[in-house]
């Protein structure tokens, strides 16, 4: 995307007024237009089907079909990336909206800066979006105890086996995702280019099977991944 381009965003959200002071937001920033809105999860799947949008900000809780079950078909249909709005109660649908491959996440009490730094930040490919809500999401689910987990919540592909296919270099990377950092602060800390952390990090989701960056920083967690 270039510096000319607008984030072309759909606004999912059943609650009229929530969804009016979303739009309203996005609008006063001059590099991002409001394409659609949706009040239930089918209208975002039929919405983001028609307009192609870059990102679509998701409500979890919607009628007729929930917020989780419309991220997996925009992600699986690669309609869009997926920016869902959470209550961060950490319950069944934080984690029902990373499994299904969202690409971050933000508090619905966000202030408006917040709110359009994440929408640029996620469209530019960045996944992990603001720190202290990535972290936290991070460090709560790092810290359920694996038995306490069935198959269906836990990382897909969390397997260290998997590990093995990855390069030195790419091992370093994923480490530093799990440890919430964008691909700026990536390539400071290894002394990379950016455009050569975007590729490596495209590189690990491939060879790990995952769908979003936050699934990587998830897994780096879970396998308990540092810098030694």
């Amino acid at each position: 995307m270039t510096e000319t381009e607008r984030v072309r965003v759909l606004v999912a959200e059943d609650q009229a007024a929530v969804r009016q002071g979303l739009v309203l937001i996005l609008g006063t920033a001059p590099d991002v237009e409001v394409v659609g809105e949706a009040a239930d999860g089918e209208e975002v799947v039929r919405l983001a089907r028609a307009l192609r949008p870059d990102l679509v900000l998701m409500d979890v809780q919607m009628p007729r079909l929930d917020g989780i079950s419309a991220t997996r078909i925009v992600v699986d249909e690669g309609l869009a990336d997926v920016l869902v709005l959470t209550t961060f109660d950490f319950d069944d649908y934080v984690f029902g909206a990373l499994r299904a491959g969202a690409a971050g996440f933000l508090l619905k009490d966000s202030d408006a800066a917040t709110l359009l730094s994440a929408v640029r930040t996620v469209a530019a490919g960045e996944g992990l979006i603001a720190p202290a809500v990535t972290r936290r999401l991070i460090a709560e689910f790092a810290r359920r105890p694996p038995a306490g987990r069935g198959p269906a919540e836990r990382t897909p592909t969390a397997d260290p086996e998997r590990l093995a296919a990855l390069t030195q270099r790419e091992r370093e990377v994923l480490v530093q995702l799990g440890a919430g950092l964008s691909n700026a602060e990536v390539a400071q800390r290894l002394g990379m280019a950016e455009a050569t952390v975007k590729t490596h990090v495209s590189r690990v989701l491939h060879k790990l099977r995952l769908r979003s960056r936050v699934q990587a920083a998830v897994l780096a967690q879970e396998l308990r991944l540092d810098d030694a």
